[in-house]
């Protein structure tokens, strides 16, 4: 038999490494170029189309952290990537402004239909405990995360930016995530009801990974 040949396996290494390049740049470069194309510096868009939220540019990305869950379980770290997400921000005894943003969100993507799946809901919570039960019982697809006063915690959500003046922490924003993790839309309390549902099926439809 012949031995191997260092020389030889090198090459099927690299080779190997190009493919996995390859397929990679397959999904993410038609997302970045498409959200560029849409959203970003390029200032093209088709005729009439904007965003109705407030557009994050440059988008942001955001660290991959495990964050504990009322159940006392942790979330995986990735949990913020993978989907698009609609995340909403704000004190975990959840006022009648979070309560409004949680509906919000259930309802737009209800209202996504077949693509309804491509989306997932999460309630980022500062400060006081969760109410479970009234999560339990009115949203039950939402992923609800704590952000604790540990380093990770801290971390990620200071690279949410503040916005009107109002950190991110108290302003009780709806964000859109993209499945790269990246914070590319916020929505205030005064952003119409149709603008976030709006925004999403437009991303969607330009997306084909996530």
């Amino acid at each position: 038999m012949n031995a191997p040949h260092p020389q030889g396996d090198a090459v099927q290494r690299g080779r190997g490494r190009r493919q996995l390049v390859l397929l990679a740049s397959l999904f993410f470069v038609p997302l970045a170029l498409a959200f560029w194309l849409y959203y970003g510096g390029s200032h093209w868009r088709p005729s009439g189309s904007t965003n109705k939220g407030d557009l994050i540019d440059p988008a942001v990305p955001l660290p991959a952290v495990a964050l504990a869950k009322p159940d006392g379980t942790r979330t995986p770290p990735e949990f913020l990537q993978g989907k698009w997400t609609i995340a909403y921000l704000g004190d975990g005894a959840c006022d009648e402004r979070c309560r409004k943003a949680l509906y919000l969100s259930r309802q737009s993507r209800v209202a996504l239909n077949k693509d309804m799946d491509r989306v997932q809901r999460v309630f980022l919570a500062t400060g006081a405990a969760v109410d479970t039960a009234f999560m339990a019982k009115e949203h039950p697809d939402l992923v609800l995360a704590q952000i604790g006063t540990d380093a990770d915690s801290q971390g990620l959500l200071a690279k949410f930016p503040t916005l009107g003046g109002v950190p991110a922490a108290t302003a009780g924003r709806l964000y859109v995530i993209d499945p790269l993790g990246n914070l590319v839309l916020s929505y205030s309390a005064a952003a119409p009801d149709k603008a976030l549902l709006t925004d999403v099926k437009k991303l969607l439809r330009l997306s084909h990974i996530g």
